[in-house]
């Protein structure tokens, strides 16, 4: 029974012992978890951060792999090229004196970022695996007039859906209206997610505190970030930073978006979370990329499942 005392979401991860939060789309998608898998790390939970990477892992040392696509990135992990937001937050998780692993998954398709998953989960044993998006396009469904960019998500979605020894799986979201940028229409998003609701998969949604020691330290994060890549920040995870402190509208952190117009709002701060089996039963083609092995075999089913729609469901204005 939930409780408006706690978010549903909260009241789940509450009930495991062992944790893995995986960023579910990619780049810095690791961070958007990072608030939670610190409460969580306080109420004395055991958390595993994971991270689906655009990094050329292939090129990491040998000794760092666990398994042929999960490989483990500490602080001092030898890298080869400067881009590489695992080693990033290792290096802020070490100086912050937390446990400063962070698992990275290279960009392939479903069915060996599943094997890889399974590898990791059970080598961890964790009983729950929380998936999170910087943004909410891991919430299309695949029908929609605009999808945002699907590849990443999708893998990771359809590779957690397969685990069904892990006792729980979820998905979290953070950053509302971002990936408008990309094309996604958010009143359709809201829709999705009331679809989600009627099936009994919809976990709630709230906000960061801006004065808790989670927004603190996710602040903190992301500074140290985009200190450390410059020219190459964290669009996601900087709009969520500047809605959290209280900014608003068309705010510039980068010069990323200087072609753009940002509407950076309170919704950006807050998490909607959800269950993997309900979104993966939602999804319209998820079942279709099930034997991927490569990201762009997942590029080449949606195109076609999008060219086969009778119509696709076009963007609807918010009445206000």
């Amino acid at each position: 029974m939930s409780s408006l005392a706690e978010p549903p979401l909260i009241t789940r991860l509450m009930a495991a012992d062992r944790i893995l939060i995986a960023g579910a789309g990619g780049g810095f998608d690791v961070y958007a978890g990072l608030p939670l898998a610190l409460a969580l790390r306080a109420a004395g939970k055991e958390v595993h951060l994971a991270n689906l990477s655009f990094t050329h892992l292939y090129g990491l040392p040998a000794d760092v792999w666990l398994e042929p696509d999960v490989a483990m990135v500490r602080p001092d992990t030898a890298a080869p090229e400067g881009y590489f937001p695992e080693r990033t937050l290792a290096r802020w998780l070490h100086r912050h004196g937390i446990p400063d692993t962070v698992w990275a998954f290279p960009s392939v398709g479903v069915k060996p970022l599943r094997e890889a998953y399974r590898a990791l989960t059970g080598h961890l044993g964790v009983d729950a695996v929380l998936l999170v998006d910087g943004g909410t396009d891991i919430l299309m469904r695949g029908d929609e007039a605009g999808l945002g960019t699907p590849e990443e998500d999708m893998a990771s979605l359809g590779a957690v859906a397969g685990l069904t020894g892990v006792p729980e799986r979820l998905v979290a979201c953070l950053g509302f209206g971002i990936d408008a940028f990309h094309g996604v229409n958010h009143a359709l998003v809201l829709e999705n997610l009331a679809a989600i609701d009627r099936a009994g998969g919809y976990l709630g949604a709230f906000s960061i505190p801006r004065d808790s020691r989670e927004g603190a330290l996710y602040l903190d994060a992301v500074e140290h970030a985009r200190a450390a890549f410059p020219e190459h920040p964290s669009i996601v995870n900087g709009s969520v930073a500047a809605a959290l402190r209280g900014e608003f509208g068309d705010v510039r952190f980068t010069d990323r978006t200087q072609h753009s117009t940002l509407f950076v709002n309170p919704l950006m701060t807050l998490y909607f979370g959800v269950t993997v089996e309900a979104l993966a039963a939602e999804n319209r083609y998820l079942h279709l990329i099930e034997r991927t092995e490569l990201t762009r075999q997942i590029s080449t089913v949606i195109e076609e499942f999008r060219d086969g729609l009778p119509a696709q469901r076009p963007p609807r204005q918010f009445p206000h």
